[in-house]
């Protein structure tokens, strides 16, 4: 695990979108699984708003890490949160957008979600390869959305599952630890103070980080401000 630290989620979306932006342009095609939440949208708005015309959008293709299980014009739809901010501002083809459909049947999607993911991308060892899998993690160490109490999605051999929130019991499609471990390039981007007890455990490995799905993610880049990865 690398960190990379910055003053706050507004410089790290920005560090994050160059990064990204030159691994793109040396790619002949580039798939990428987005994650939902606040730096992602900063995010998306920065590459909307300073790379639209400077990518070759024609090479990217958009995946989710993770969706609700909910319409797209819904407020808790990560698809419509990417739509809004940077799909409905870039010259993508419409072809290259693989989104997760969250109205139909959670374990239904989950199939035909996984078998999209198979048939488009390069596959090794029985698994396919993102270029880059960008995750968040949550104030108790879930990822994607592979909770505590659903460890089991870290080892299935299924590419995708279903996930049910703990709280609010919300159904959700995510890829599995598998596919995510599988990618060429896992991308943490973690912001705030909530997160910061959570980091500090999986960093130094203290006390039942394990039961943190985010700790099981190897190889992985962290992208953080100052609030989440400060040890004070």
């Amino acid at each position: 695990m690398k960190k990379n630290i910055f003053k706050d989620k507004q410089t790290v979306a920005q560090a994050f979108a160059n990064y990204l932006a030159e691994q793109i342009e040396k790619a002949n095609t580039f798939h990428i699984a987005l994650s939902g939440g606040s730096t992602p949208k900063i995010l998306f708005q920065l590459l909307a708003d300073q790379y639209a015309k400077k990518i070759d959008w024609q090479k990217v293709h958009l995946y989710w890490g993770d969706e609700r299980c909910v319409p797209p014009t819904d407020a808790d739809s990560n698809y419509g949160m990417t739509k809004e901010k940077l799909i409905d501002h870039i010259p993508i083809p419409f072809v290259n957008v693989h989104r997760v459909l969250g109205a139909r049947n959670p374990t239904e999607e989950a199939i035909r979600y996984g078998k999209e993911i198979q048939w488009c991308l390069p596959e090794e060892k029985g698994l396919p390869v993102f270029d880059v899998v960008m995750l968040g993690m949550g104030s108790d160490g879930h990822t994607a959305s592979i909770f505590p109490h659903q460890m089991e999605l870290l080892t299935t051999n299924d590419i995708c599952g279903v996930a049910t929130h703990p709280e609010s019991g919300q159904k959700r499609v995510t890829l599995t630890g598998p596919v995510i471990n599988h990618a060429k390039q896992v991308h943490f981007l973690v912001t705030g103070g909530s997160k910061n007890d959570k980091v500090q455990a999986i960093f130094n490995k203290e006390g039942n980080y394990l039961d943190y799905p985010a700790a099981h993610i190897k190889g992985a880049i962290w992208w953080m401000d100052e609030a989440a990865s400060s040890e004070g």
